[in-house]
């Protein structure tokens, strides 16, 4: 919720400055996310008019304009801006002035003529991001008026970052509450008089949802003018509060939604049938868009239609036959009420978000509709004329929601809040937030008002009294319990440690949103069953992640996408399965490099990562367990995996998690350059260590054979190390694997493999008939299990 801070005084105006004014909406939990000025720092800017306006002698394209800017004080001004005409005012910066971006007008010529001055643009002055000519003012405009003083541009925009609870602060109206509230300051709404019908021109409306719709009003108000303005002063307002004029009825409505909350529509007569029905979409339809585009309505849609058509989904948005067209006469204003139920989620799940469907979402006043559309009503024919007919209104009283009566208990508000409030104060702050109160031995009756769906029972009051009261008066208590401090089993597998070993190898740690796109899912990991979100924040958050590879994908491509090829992420977090009618969550370790191995240096040669790259700085993770050589890699197949490229990690046969290189398909899809890798590790029992058991060290010396072996070509080193040390338990200390090779003198569908075994004794020197005797133990039990043959 944006506004400027004139208009809000304009409601209320109390005794403070800017600042704690802020300060004050803050603390009541109206967080203001932003404060900004309404116009860009400029100086010397008057109003103007154009007495005259001819042709540059020397450019087609430049206007020579004399140009009044105080009591017979003429300047001549060339103006490139093919708007410019006699006898308009205009923003016009004199000789000395400062523009913002600190731009000084100064005396120039142009193709040989003299300038004096400077007719500015809305966007010259900070008042728009683009303007397609200069300024024009109304023709009131006082020649020679300072532009800031005219403008009233000694002004801030605040900005409200509101909970989803606060939706009555989503109009001023609410804000101006709230800021009356807290200072004891009388609020002072502009006058907002039934409009008496000139006509008795009635729109049947025909409440066919009425729990979906309980209240709905409009009116016709015929022979307006298409070709009139919307005035200087409200179009301010607008664009102080974020939004652009358009029309005169479109920015009365837009205005009406600012200033009370209440969104409202203006429809073209016209364009609608013998009346208005308020249903649910029937199966099929559709609603033809401002666009062109035909949108599929689905049955839970609450829509607005004549007797032929769709023209609006409720609450959301119109269609085609919606609006105003620049020739219009006949309007149809309209308020409603819109149940929170029947709207929430659903602008969403059409991929869109309207400031109408943010609040009706939120909730609107149920009793605001007659009022909201008098305000608009006397707005309009101010500015456009016209003959209003009387306000029709369609209710139905047992569907519009009443607010309950709450019994407030005194001895409940000190439990709750820690302190003593007396009764006459809780009593007035209840009466100054619109609170029907009614003392009772025990406390109060408080009816909250329609405005106010977040009160519902008892703790919603003392909250309303807290905040109110002020939390800063409310004194703190330290209070003392037992605690129990438990320590985390010496074995068991720290993420804090793996974290921190990855970011010493290269790492940046990476947090994404639980939820991803179902195309994302689909692509990455098609196999698991998904959690989908009833109320998504938007179509591509719309699943539950089954595994952090999502992010980690859409993080490395953002910064491929900026020129970023050398990529190094990873991420711990919770990965959500579906299984029957329960919710899996697990917590996982996921990683991805792609790029180049080093940073570009002259140091070593360049080469982009391949997949022992990740594989290694994996198993310094493994290694936390205390016993990595249990981890086995063993070839498998991952569906966003190269089929070529994918290990499955395994721990006494129970699976851990996947490595691999990002399955070509898919990384053509998201467009990547170059190769990616991926791992995704279970954070469970699996990876916990074992304690250490201390031998002494031996104190005589090791002794190196090598060897090389011919095996099978599809057979793994862990398969060879396995019988090797089965063979050789006690005398074996490590085992080096130190060349692989294929080709020449190797027959087909086998390798040659050179090992080093590396041998010590505990109690004295390996003699070389030991040595002979354990290497001929080891290539006995290589030829028996694996079929190896020693290489000549």
């Amino acid at each position: 919720m944006k506004f400027s801070e004139v208009w809000l005084r304009e409601w209320v105006n109390p005794p403070v400055d800017t600042e704690t004014l802020v300060d004050q909406l803050s603390m009541a939990g109206l967080e203001v996310d932003a404060v900004s000025p309404v116009a860009g720092e400029f100086t010397g800017v008057v109003v103007g008019s154009v007495v005259t306006r001819a042709q540059h002698p020397n450019a087609d394209k430049l206007s020579l304009c004399t140009v009044e800017v105080g009591s017979d004080d003429l300047r001549q001004i060339i103006c490139g801006a093919p708007n410019v005409v006699e006898g308009m005012k205009v923003p016009v910066a004199l000789v000395g002035a400062r523009l913002p971006g600190d731009f000084k007008i100064k005396k120039a010529k142009l193709r040989g003529v003299e300038s004096q001055g400077m007719i500015c643009s809305a966007a010259e002055l900070g008042l728009a991001d683009s303007s397609d000519g200069i300024m024009p003012l109304p023709a009131d405009a006082a020649v020679g008026e300072d532009f800031r003083q005219y403008l009233g541009l000694e002004d801030r925009s605040i900005d409200l970052d509101l909970t989803p609870d606060r939706g009555d602060c989503l109009g001023l109206s609410g804000v101006a509450r709230e800021v009356g509230v807290i200072n004891r300051s009388p609020v002072t709404p502009p006058s907002m008089n039934a409009i008496e019908a000139v006509n008795q021109d009635r729109f049947p409306v025909e409440l066919e949802a009425p729990a979906a719709c309980p209240r709905y009003t409009c009116r016709i108000i015929r022979n307006t003018d298409p070709d009139a303005q919307t005035p200087l002063w409200m179009q301010e307002r607008l664009r102080r509060s974020g939004l652009r004029s358009i029309s005169p009825v479109v920015d009365v409505t837009n205005y009406i939604l600012l200033e009370l909350g209440q969104p409202m529509h203006g429809f073209d007569l016209r364009q609608l049938k013998d009346g208005i029905r308020v249903r649910m979409a029937a199966p099929g339809e559709t609603l033809l868009m401002l666009d062109g585009s035909e949108l599929s309505l689905r049955e839970d849609t609450l829509v607005i239609a004549d007797s032929e058509k769709v023209v609006a989904m409720a609450g959301i948005m119109g269609g085609e036959y919606s609006g105003v067209a620049p020739d219009t006469t006949d309007i149809l204003l309209e308020s409603a009420f819109f149940s929170p139920t029947a709207i929430i989620g659903k602008a969403r799940s059409y991929g869109m978000h309207t400031d109408a469907s943010h609040r009706f979402e939120r909730g609107v006043d149920p009793c605001l509709q007659r009022k909201a559309i008098e305000r608009a009503t006397e707005l309009l024919l101010d500015i456009v004329g016209g003959e209003p007919g009387p306000v029709v209104e369609a209710v139905s009283e047992e569907q519009v929601p009443q607010r309950p009566e709450i019994l407030l208990r005194r001895e409940r508000v000190h439990r709750v809040l820690g302190v003593t409030i007396d009764d006459q104060t809780i009593a007035d702050i209840l009466q100054r937030l619109d609170m029907q109160v009614d003392e009772v031995p025990e406390g109060w009756k408080v009816v909250a008002p329609s405005c106010r769906f977040d009160i519902e029972i008892e703790v919603d009051l003392i909250e309303e009294i807290g905040r109110i009261y002020g939390y800063t008066e409310i004194p703190t208590h330290r209070g003392s319990a037992g605690t129990l401090v438990q320590s985390e089993p010496e074995v068991a597998f720290s993420l804090e440690r793996a974290r921190k070993i990855l970011v010493d190898r290269g790492f940046y740690e990476s947090i994404t949103y639980s939820f991803i796109s179902r195309e994302m899912h689909d692509l990455v990991d098609p196999e698991q069953n998904t959690v989908e979100l009833s109320n998504p924040i938007s179509a591509d958050m719309s699943i539950m992640r089954t595994s952090l590879w999502p992010g980690l994908l859409q993080a490395a491509l953002y910064n491929q996408s900026r020129q970023q090829n050398r990529v190094r992420l990873f991420e711990s977090g919770l990965r959500f399965i579906k299984q029957d009618d329960e919710i899996k969550q697990e917590m996982m370790l996921s990683g991805l490099i792609c790029g180049t191995l080093l940073t570009e240096q002259w140091g070593a040669p360049g080469r982009d990562v391949d997949f022992f790259d990740l594989k290694g700085d994996l198993e310094a993770v493994l290694a936390l367990s205390g016993a990595p050589d249990e981890f086995r890699f063993t070839p498998g197949t991952h569906p966003s995996l190269h089929p070529g490229q994918t290990a499955r990690i395994t721990r006494d046969d129970q699976p851990v998690g996947w490595i691999g290189m990002l399955h070509p398909e898919i990384e053509a899809k998201l467009g990547f350059t170059g190769n990616l890798y991926l791992f995704e590790i279970n954070i469970d029992k699996s990876l916990d260590g074992k304690l250490p058991d201390f031998s002494a060290l031996s104190k005589f010396p090791s002794i190196r054979r090598d060897i090389a072996i011919v095996v099978d070509e599809q057979l793994e080193f862990s398969a060879v190390s396995d019988c090797i040390r089965q063979a050789a338990p006690e005398k074996l200390k490590d085992i080096l694997l130190f060349d692989v090779y294929s080709g020449e003198k190797i027959d087909s569908g086998l390798k040659s493999i050179a090992l080093g075994l590396i041998l010590q004794g505990t109690s004295h020197t390996l003699t070389d008939n030991e040595v002979e005797g354990i290497v001929g133990r080891i290539l006995t039990s290589l030829k028996n299990e694996l079929k190896a043959q020693l290489r000549d």
